[in-house]
């Protein structure tokens, strides 16, 4: 009995312990796997925490408002931080048969009345027309440009160093069928500067200098240079936190005075590279000048509708002027006596100015017609000019328009509008200047540049075919232009970073200067 009965029991045991041998393995397989899949879950984990944005959490987690609803404040946080990048910087690169996005839209853009005008060449982006002003010189005509098909942007050109090339040969056949000769021949580039890793907002020459060059960044640095040969860069000023938006030389080149987007303005001393005062304000600072006469002046634009004289020597603020808008540009007349002043509004205005004690009074205001207001971008003045027999003020405001002014300083800077060149529109902020006068024969120029790379030259005085040049070689939109004290060197900026030193032909017309 006891045999049967152990037998028997070895029978009961024998699947109770394959079932448990059964349990273990599946147990220790399945361990196995939870131990694989944490190890996968950790290196996912450590994955994602080292691709995590550090803004993404301080975005979703800045505190609220109590009667917001946090729920859509989240969302709306998070939607804004995942926002795609801004259309104006995928513009930029946009490249469709080497042209960019604004030419191809401004050339879509075109009045269809285009397409009945006889065969000449036109360039999509900056062709406008002439806009009626009260006065009778003026007439409405259509604007056509002429192109070269010679590309500099196809040449290697080494950073800053001299060379020489033709950008306005294949002009000379339309030229030569319009019964004209070819405005402001280029000999081609002098030199270019690289340096800059952001984008060149101003850019001026030295005063009564024709070496001398300095450009200011949107990065907050400013660039002094010598075009000379060999060119080469001098001063790197660094200070300026946001973006520099205005500069000025004093009379004797020693000091540069510069605006800047952090509501401070800057006194640079040239020969040491150094900050020697800083100008707190309680705005950004738009737009900056020296008084021609009495060096120890500074007036100073800014964001908050004002003009401010400041004593260059202590800092100190000698007066204020309240306008309607934000003051975005300005310049002086040769006199000292007047302010000419640009807002966000597309208003100009006329302001007289005391010499010896810096006081402002308002005097003119010329308010533009449009329906819509755009900043002025550029103001101007010279002491002659052709067409008016007298100063002359130019400007070009965001929506393209060029407005150029006589000026009656007999009566306070009083402003009379000559003529008015409608362009393309802008996204960016880009300037014009003045050209050096030829001779008496020709006729009155203007230099600009555009979001097409390309620089531009107009005559004012052609009731026709207005761009009469352009200038190929930046990639990117063309913000500033400025010419030197001698009148052979143009210098252009772009918004990549890059200046580019044209070398003018010089001619025996070239008598009268500005």
């Amino acid at each position: 009995m006891r045999r049967s009965l152990n037998k028997m029991a070895e029978k009961v045991e024998e699947p109770v312990d394959n079932n448990s041998n059964d349990k273990v393995n599946n147990g220790s397989t399945e361990s196995n796997r939870n131990e694989n899949n944490n190890d996968n879950n950790d290196e996912e984990n450590k994955d994602k925490k080292k691709n995590v944005d550090p803004e993404l959490f301080s975005c979703l987690l800045q505190p609220v408002t109590s009667d917001s609803d946090p729920d859509y404040i989240g969302i709306r946080r998070l939607l804004l931080y995942r926002k795609a990048e801004s259309g104006v910087r995928r513009r930029l690169d946009w490249r469709c048969n080497g042209k960019g996005y604004a030419s191809y839209r401004n050339y879509i853009r075109r009045p269809i009345n285009w397409d009945g005008l006889p065969s000449h060449q036109s360039t999509p982006g900056n062709s406008g027309r002439w806009l009626q002003s009260m006065t009778p010189p003026s007439h409405l005509f259509e604007v056509d440009s002429w192109t070269s098909s010679r590309d500099l942007r196809s040449t290697n050109l080494p950073s800053t160093h001299r060379t020489s090339f033709s950008s306005t040969a294949s002009d000379n056949d339309s030229l030569r069928r319009r019964g004209a000769e070819p405005a402001y021949s280029f000999v081609g580039m002098h030199c270019i500067f690289d340096h800059c890793k952001a984008a060149v907002t101003v850019l001026k020459f030295g005063h009564m200098s024709s070496e001398l060059l300095a450009y200011g960044a949107s990065d907050g640095t400013l660039t002094v240079c010598l075009v000379s040969d060999p060119p080469s860069v001098i001063k790197k000023l660094e200070g300026h936190s946001k973006d520099v938006t205005d500069f000025d030389f004093s009379s004797n080149n020693q000091y540069i005075a510069s605006a800047s987007m952090d509501k401070t303005v800057r006194v640079w001393e040239l020969s040491e590279g150094i900050c020697i005062r800083v100008i707190y304000g309680v705005s950004s600072q738009l737009c900056i000048r020296f008084h021609p006469v009495n060096n120890n002046f500074l007036s100073v634009g800014n964001a908050n509708r004002g003009i401010t004289v400041f004593n260059f020597s202590t800092g100190r603020i000698i007066n204020k002027l309240v306008l309607d808008d934000k003051v975005t540009s300005m310049d002086h007349d040769h006199t000292g006596h007047l302010i000419f002043c640009g807002d966000a509004q597309g208003c100009v205005y006329s302001t007289s100015m005391d010499s010896h004690t810096g006081a402002l009074s308002r005097s003119h205001r010329y308010r533009s017609s449009g329906k819509s207001k755009y900043p002025v971008t550029t103001v101007q003045y010279r002491s002659f000019s052709l067409l008016a027999g007298g100063p002359v003020l130019l400007t070009c405001t965001q929506d393209g328009s060029l407005s150029f002014y006589s000026v009656a300083l007999e009566i306070k800077g009083y402003l009379t509008l000559r003529c008015s060149l409608k362009l393309a529109p802008r996204v960016h902020s880009i300037r014009a200047s003045f050209c050096p006068l030829l001779s008496l024969e020709k006729g009155e120029y203007i230099v600009a540049g555009s979001e097409d790379s390309n620089v531009y030259f107009y005559d004012l005085t052609r009731p026709k075919h207005t761009c009469v040049n352009k200038l190929q070689g930046h990639r990117f939109p063309v913000g500033d232009v400025a010419w030197n004290h001698g009148e052979n060197l143009l210098a252009t900026s772009d918004l990549y970073g890059i200046v580019i030193v044209w070398k003018r032909e010089k001619t025996g017309q070239d008598k009268y200067k500005r």
